[in-house]
């Protein structure tokens, strides 16, 4: 994959964020498109070869749309500026998160603002075994990646049928439940960069088997 390339074409379109230029510029979007997507299958391949329950997700499949949706977000500009994926996309669990953009490079994963029935089995499951989630969140080496879980809105008061007394009321308070690493623009060039998103892949699984574990049963 040419980072390289991708991040000149993200520059160029956010400097030309409209439909006439990227009409004229759409085979150079196309080919760095395909790349993305080989690369991706790359990744796929090698997580599947690590991860024995990993849900096989083609390129194809986990790449976003470069289009922002403007029937919910009127406001934001015609096209993102990042490239962006998920993988081990398995329906109704939490995938991992793979962007390369200008603002952020990140990893990330977990569940961003849930549905209610979603959110409603996390908290049932930290409410039945919130202790493993905790020493899951407080491993050193999760801490070190992550911090901890992401920075979002979170309820003033415990949920519905929840105790404000509850040993993990501040975990039940969350909203979302998902962790992010952020890497700097150089990691991306890296030639060790597939390394490093295998190390925070094997180092967030144990959160998203987790958070698996309380949506599937």
């Amino acid at each position: 994959m040419d980072f390289e390339a991708l991040f000149s074409f993200l520059e160029q379109l956010q400097k030309n964020n409209n439909k006439e230029w990227m009409d004229t510029n759409r085979k150079w979007y196309k080919s760095l498109r395909a790349q993305f997507i080989q690369w991706l299958d790359d990744l796929d391949y090698t997580l599947a070869e690590l991860d024995e329950e990993y849900y096989p997700t083609p390129g194809k499949k986990g790449i976003n749309r470069i289009n922002n949706n403007l029937m919910f977000h009127p406001h934001k500009p015609i096209y993102k500026d990042h490239f962006g994926a998920g993988l081990d996309k398995a329906p109704n669990s939490a995938d991992f998160y793979v962007e390369v953009g200008l603002k952020q490079c990140l990893l990330a994963g977990g569940f961003w603002r849930p549905d209610p029935k979603t959110l409603r089995s996390i908290r049932e499951g930290i409410d039945y075994n919130g202790e493993e989630f905790q020493a899951i969140l407080d491993r050193p080496s999760f801490k070190k990646l992550f911090g901890g879980l992401y920075d979002d809105e979170k309820l003033t008061n415990a949920p519905k049928g929840f105790s404000n007394n509850h040993p993990h009321i501040a975990l039940l308070r969350n909203k979302t439940f998902g962790v992010e690493h952020v890497l700097k623009r150089e990691d991306v060039f890296q030639p060790n960069f597939k390394d490093k998103i295998i190390s925070v892949y094997q180092e967030m699984l144990p959160f998203r088997r987790y958070l698996n574990n309380t949506v599937s049963v």
